[in-house]
């Protein structure tokens, strides 16, 4: 009578603890798979094909609030580049008209980058654009996690596991389940941040650009377009960092050693936040933007 009553509440223990586990790695694999694969979709997306109601009031503020600004900025520079062109040349005894057609010609390119400053600015975006797709058709690997091929051997290790080990197995899934978890929103921050970034720099976009025309001044413009290019060229290194994910994770039997995989797992996921998190800076060190 005793035993029966044991093996009873042993069995229900048992489908407790399996479908604990059986539910803890689909949740886990699945938030995985949605996370990475959103990665590649988000970081191939020009700042107006992210949120075009964003990028509309982005681009209001830059017309009616930092425009103005840019002008008052250009009529400095311009003031300035003249003085300096006439008092350089013997106080203004060796003028020539050339000195004055190229200055004129700054000015009209001084005005013209104003004032076309968000053509300029998306055009960039559209080069990191092409860059990524021509990456995303050569990184041909799959970050996605096919846990539904495997849940038959698993379940079939699993039943012939103590209810020692599977305790333990449940243990170790919740925990990995939960980092994983945790992983998802903080690769949801990275995405996010590089996206707020992007509209924040494109949103001043004017006062760098007006200082373009002059070659003291034009340091400020030189380092955001550098800046500009960093930005748009880190959605390249975040889809180089998806394809080494990808190549990691193709690397794991999952059905061999279920322990060994969850932590495996869990260890690329965090080497790929931590990569995600870097490549703002490696991008900036390589065009050389502060």
């Amino acid at each position: 009578m005793f035993d029966g009553i044991f093996e009873a509440i042993e069995e229900w223990m048992r489908e407790l603890l399996t479908g604990m586990i059986n539910s803890n790695l689909s949740t886990m694999f699945t938030d995985v798979n949605e996370k990475t694969g959103e990665i590649a979709t988000q970081v191939g997306q020009t700042p107006q094909g992210w949120n075009g109601s964003i990028f509309s009031m982005i681009q209001g503020l830059s017309d009616s609030v930092i425009v103005p600004i840019a002008g008052i900025i250009i009529t400095l520079v311009l003031c300035y580049e003249l003085i300096s062109m006439l008092t350089e040349r013997n106080n203004m005894h060796d003028i020539d008209t050339w000195m004055f057609f190229k200055y004129f010609v700054k000015m009209w390119i001084a005005v013209y980058l104003v004032t076309n400053t968000f053509t300029i600015t998306m055009a960039v975006f559209e080069v990191g654009q092409s860059v990524v797709n021509g990456a995303a058709g050569v990184i041909t690997g799959s970050t996605a996690i096919d846990i539904d091929s495997v849940i038959s051997d698993i379940e079939t290790a699993l039943e012939a596991m103590e209810i020692g080990e599977l305790v333990i197995l449940a243990l170790e899934t919740m925990i990995v389940s939960f980092g994983m978890k945790i992983m998802s929103v903080v690769i949801t921050v990275i995405l996010y941040g590089r996206m707020i970034e992007i509209y924040l720099y494109t949103s001043v976009a004017p006062i760098p650009f007006a200082t373009l025309s002059n070659k003291e001044w034009g340091q400020i413009g030189t380092n955001y377009f550098r800046g500009l290019f960093a930005l748009a060229f880190q959605a390249f290194l975040m889809m180089v960092c998806v394809g080494i994910y990808a190549a990691l994770v193709a690397s794991i039997q999952i059905s061999d050693n279920l322990s060994s995989a969850l932590f495996g797992v869990a260890a690329y996921t965090v080497i790929l936040c931590f990569s995600l998190m870097k490549t703002g800076s490696l991008a900036k060190s390589i065009f050389n933007a502060h």
